[in-house]
């Protein structure tokens, strides 16, 4: 019965991100208000601190996991060098074992001014057994989903740093003939374009810090997954606004408060052309158009669109810089997909890697595929590794 459930679910996952029509007469939608992607996980936060924060990562301090939410900030970086893996298990309340993600990243500092960053996001849905409406089986298929992507960061003045980044995707749900369409891998490139303003400043009598982030990500080519080169999917093109602000209380403690905004900038979907192509009508949009248009293409105008926006908000508080106590909310409009959960965690830091642990509470009766999952990051400072810095110190607190 679970593996039944499993390979169940798993199938309406992919039939819902590859989104084709397999028979000849047209379905009508009227207002279908969730935005549904292709590759859906590359908005999946790939790392524990992130993760243990509602999300938000747009504005909060740099470090080697800053590719996937703003690669700006690696300008500003203390370190010189820093590589983070992760390891994140998906829908282990399930007792699923083999469906996972993982997120290698890291950035090194050319000089002062400017840096390059490299990351490599691999989510592997396990193996499952596609069946006819019989039972009779018919397939054996291992789905799977990767992103490379290349970032090169630089300073343009003491308080503003840029970025660009290219990457290439790859999704591989299903192969061979399946309902009637001869399914094949699909892959994609795209491109990100970050922005970091910091200050240092008084906050209460205290020295703080100011950090304001903007990310364009996931702006690229969109994506099939059949012969039909005119029924492609978008990728999930994403506009994401941030601000953080650091306050240290003491020579010991320091606050974080952080706060993200994002929203998805592709057409909402609304209606099917039932008269021509039998394709969907926001398919055929083009991709710079339904970037532009996603601003006021909500089939229920202004209020639908302020829906369409997903908030974190997340707090970090570090003790000397070695320990520290995270927790965020993560908001999702009931008609445009429900997320809305808690999340909490903890990091420590050495002098040569540190260690990042989320957890999520959901608030809504959405099951979320990280329902009771702990989440692991390790994060190692490369620079710390030359002959003249290590020594017998460099492993205590």
């Amino acid at each position: 019965m679970k593996k039944m459930f499993r390979n169940t679910l798993l199938i309406a996952a992919i039939l819902t991100a590859v989104q084709t029509v397999t028979t000849a007469q047209a379905i009508q939608i009227e207002k279908v208000n969730t935005i549904i992607t292709a590759v859906p996980f590359l908005r999946i936060a790939p790392d524990a601190r992130t993760g243990a924060m509602g999300d938000v990562g747009i504005a909060i301090s740099p470090d080697a996991q800053s590719m996937w939410a703003n690669a700006s900030k690696i300008a500003f970086a203390e370190d010189d060098m820093s590589v983070a893996v992760t390891y994140t298990p998906w829908l282990r309340a399930l007792a699923l074992r083999d469906v996972y993600l993982a997120y290698l990243s890291g950035y090194y500092k050319l000089d002062d001014q400017q840096a390059i960053g490299l990351s490599l996001r691999y989510f592997d849905l396990g193996s499952i057994q596609f069946t006819n409406e019989n039972g009779d089986p018919l397939i054996t298929a291992n789905p799977r989903e990767y992103e490379i992507t290349g970032s090169y960061a630089r300073k343009l003045s003491d308080k503003f740093s840029g970025a660009v980044g290219l990457k290439f995707i790859y999704s591989r749900l299903a192969e061979g003939n399946f309902g009637n369409q001869n399914f094949k891998p699909g892959s994609a490139v795209g491109g990100d374009i970050s922005m970091t303003y910091q200050d240092d400043m008084k906050v209460s009598g205290y020295d703080s810090r100011l950090r304001i982030g903007m990310a364009l990500s996931n702006l690229g080519s969109r994506i099939t997954y059949t012969d039909n080169s005119e029924n492609r999917d978008f990728i999930p093109t994403n506009l994401g606004i941030g601000g953080a602000l650091e306050m240290d209380i003491d020579e010991y403690n320091t606050l974080v408060f952080a706060l993200d905004v994002n929203k998805l900038m592709v057409p909402t979907p609304d209606t099917i052309d039932v008269e021509q192509d039998g394709i969907l009508d926001y398919k055929q949009v083009g991709t710079v158009d339904g970037l532009f248009n996603s601003f006021g293409d909500a089939p229920g105008g202004g209020s639908e669109e302020f829906k369409e926006l997903m908030f974190s908000v997340g707090f970090e508080y570090w003790y000397n810089k070695q320990f520290a106590v995270r927790a965020g909310y993560y908001y999702e409009a009931e008609t445009k997909g429900n997320r809305q959960f808690f999340t909490t965690g903890i990091g420590l830091k050495y002098n040569v890697f540190g260690i990042d642990i989320s957890y999520l509470v959901p608030t809504t009766n959405i099951n979320n595929p990280l329902n009771n999952t702990l989440r692991f990051t390790l994060v190692f400072d490369m620079a710390a590794f030359a002959p003249e810095t290590v020594n017998a110190s460099s492993f205590k607190y």
